[in-house]
């Protein structure tokens, strides 16, 4: 949500034989070999998206509006980025975000980050807002700190159509400028 994952990727995958082909939300079972027919195996594409993270997550686009729905966010809350991407990512990642005006703490995680945002969010008796792409992610948090108010970003327009979502549970936003504007007016109540 803070970069176009999918455009990124491909280029990534195209340097290596592989291409990206969008036919669901699923990571790994949109890999294939250029002009293949059959996608990787799970194996290939973990090792692939590891090796993105290790070396190539560094070229990907922000997405629109990121850096300053991030700004705005920061004038009325601390702002952590809490992200599943692999160790080797961290310099990398690190590196990403401050050249794109998003230089805020960041947390590497793996897997659903219900129990990581339950431990930030009882640090604090301001508001939270958590926000992310998956729902298995946002249904934990909901699950593990139900207080988190809980937005669901696609800002990636290639993966918008795809992303499964439950906005009656997880209130869906597709631009900064309105997650920022709702995020001012929650913190400022």
């Amino acid at each position: 949500m803070l970069a176009l994952f999918v455009q990124g990727f491909d280029r990534f995958l195209r340097r290596h034989g592989y291409e990206w082909r969008l036919h669901s939300f699923a990571l790994f079972t949109n890999i294939y070999p250029v002009g293949g027919s059959e996608a990787v195996d799970i194996a290939c594409g973990r090792a692939l998206y590891a090796d993105f993270f290790a070396t190539g997550c560094g070229a990907l686009e922000p997405a629109p509006g990121a850096a300053d729905g991030l700004a705005r966010l920061a004038q009325v809350a601390q702002v952590v980025i809490l992200t599943n991407a692999p160790e080797p990512a961290r310099a990398l990642r690190g590196k990403w975000l401050k050249h794109h005006g998003m230089d805020y703490p960041m947390i590497l995680g793996e897997g659903l980050k219900g129990g990581p945002v339950a431990a930030l969010a009882s640090r604090v008796r301001a508001p939270v807002m958590f926000v992310d792409d998956l729902l298995p992610n946002l249904d934990s948090v909901a699950e593990a700190a139900p207080r988190v108010n809980r937005f669901q970003m696609i800002a990636d327009p290639a993966l918008r159509h795809l992303a499964p979502s439950r906005p009656e549970s997880h209130l869906l936003v597709t631009d900064w400028t309105e997650l920022a504007s709702l995020g001012v007016a929650l913190f400022r109540q």
